[in-house]
């Protein structure tokens, strides 16, 4: 009879372990994410659209990921007319846990949506129909953005020719399509530094930018902690596989010999005729839009090098492109 009841004990306790774990499953599920559209009106100034456009195009790069990129030139080049349209995708093969598509982000998708709708998908990671999105975009950077930069942003891609694209929706593999529920947030926007050639401005600029996850290796999707910006993020493009480089000032395998004209040069030489070479020719594919980094302002590159000096020395040679085996 004790072990007959002892069973039954345990039966009820299997019961309601599982209740708990279906009920916590199902709030995620139904009521994740719960974050809150901002009641905001942007007005679009000319100086917000100029600003926004400079975020956009040669600090975020917006329309890098937003655009369909031609992979037969060295640095993947924006094909003309498809600024905004979204439909490039990000899956499996490239080492996502999904297939996640960009969407079209001129006016013509988002000619419904409010301004706070807006500002909440790009600095919290929720779309318009309330669904969180992969944090592809960097909106946990975004979110902590000066607020008057997003504003800027929004004003300038409302400002986009309307492109009549239907990019596929993204769809994350299980059991991150149920944590994505729990990743939105708003971030704690912060001022931004002034305009110098200063560390916190470069600070600022290379969050903005997102360099830290692209120039850091990673272990399933999470950057290894004491690695950071020290290169060897692998992209599988056509002909092999690149490899992101080291930009810490480490001395033998970083950047901490460039002084920064050569940073500044590395840009400044990013010209569209050099970016658009065919890949034959160079050897092999960069996926960095240099041609769109490469129209900063001088001061902007320099705080941006002011403040990768600071980090700290790690040393990690990286192959830069290792082609596919034939």
């Amino acid at each position: 009879m004790k072990k007959n009841r002892f069973w039954r004990i345990l039966g009820v306790l299997v019961i309601l372990v599982i209740l708990v774990i279906a009920g916590y499953v199902g709030y995620i599920a139904l009521f994740l994410p719960n974050v809150k559209v901002k009641d905001i009106r942007v007005e679009a100034t000319p100086e917000r659209i100029e600003h926004g456009k400079y975020l956009v195009n040669h600090v975020m790069v917006c329309l890098d990921c937003h655009s369909t990129r031609n992979w037969t030139t060295f640095a993947g080049q924006v094909k003309p007319g498809t600024e905004g349209g979204g439909g490039e995708i990000f899956g499996h093969e490239l080492g996502f846990p999904g297939t996640f598509i960009a969407p079209n982000i001129t006016p013509f998708a988002l000619k419904d949506w409010t301004d706070g709708e807006l500002y909440r998908a790009l600095t919290a990671g929720v779309n318009k129909q309330g669904k969180a999105l992969f944090p592809l975009m960097p909106y946990m950077h975004y979110g902590n953005m000066d607020t008057e930069d997003i504003y800027s942003v929004m004003a300038y891609i409302r400002t986009l020719a309307p492109l009549e694209t239907h990019p596929a929706s993204s769809k994350a593999d299980f059991p991150l399509s149920l944590i994505l529920h729990t990743i939105p947030k708003y971030g704690v926007p912060q001022t931004r530094p002034p305009k110098a050639a200063t560390v916190e401005y470069g600070k600022y600029l290379v969050n903005a930018a997102d360099c830290i996850e692209c120039h850091s290796p990673d272990e399933k999707g999470q950057l290894i902690p004491g690695k950071e910006f020290s290169g060897g993020r692998q992209f599988p493009v056509p002909g092999g596989t690149v490899y992101t480089a080291n930009i810490t000032p480490d001395v033998k395998t970083g950047i901490g010999s460039w002084s920064d004209s050569a940073f500044l040069a590395k840009f400044r030489n990013s010209t569209a005729e050099k970016m658009s070479a065919p890949v034959d020719t160079m050897g092999f594919i960069s996926i960095m839009p240099w041609t769109m980094f490469a129209g900063m302002d001088t001061t902007d590159i320099l705080a941006i090098h002011a403040y990768l000096k600071t980090l700290p020395a790690v040393e990690n040679q990286v192959q830069k492109f290792v082609p596919k085996q034939q």
